[in-house]
């Protein structure tokens, strides 16, 4: 299985193993490696059965004051927003993720809160055969869940599942 990890983070897969797919077919990514998974079997050839997408960063929903405030904070101080980032991915639980904690840079937070989401590709992905699967935390504190899914299921391609009372992390 490839799996993409979220941004600033380095083997959060852990927390999705009852999600994941073990198999050369599988493609995972968690919150911006949703975004970089969904790139990477868009633009390879090779067979994926299925593509899942945990949290995928979804910021369409907000305004470039709201993009350019993370970035100012971003930039003033890199460790201090990433461990107020992470505390917000680990809500509503109180995971402790700073064993977890890899530096993402300005270029990489900047992708992230830039990127727009192709409904078109996904049916792309879809119409090749891939199972695609979008799962979302009720009560995340990093993306407005409720415009995400919406999104997601608006393309026809995704099947999106809403768990209750979990936040970004799904936990």
């Amino acid at each position: 299985m490839n799996y993409f990890n979220g941004f600033s983070l380095r083997g959060e897969e852990r927390f999705f193993k009852k999600l994941l797919v073990d198999s050369d077919f599988a493609v995972s990514g968690f919150s911006y490696g949703a975004q970089k998974a969904t790139e990477y079997v868009a633009a390879i050839s090779k067979r994926v059965d299925r593509l899942v997408l945990l949290s995928p960063a979804y910021f369409s929903d907000k305004d470039r004051t709201f993009k350019r405030m993370q970035l100012r904070a971003f930039r003033s101080d890199p460790q201090e927003y990433a461990e107020r980032f992470l505390r917000n991915v680990a809500a509503p639980q109180r995971i402790d993720l700073s064993a977890y904690l890899s530096l993402g840079s300005y270029e990489e937070l900047e992708a992230l809160l830039y990127y727009e989401w192709d409904a078109q590709m996904l049916r792309d992905i879809a119409a090749r055969g891939t199972q695609i699967e979008v799962f979302f935390g009720m009560k995340d504190r990093i993306v407005d869940t409720e415009a995400a899914a919406e999104f997601f299921l608006s393309t026809g391609a995704c099947v999106v599942y809403r768990l209750k009372d979990a936040g970004h992390l799904l936990q």
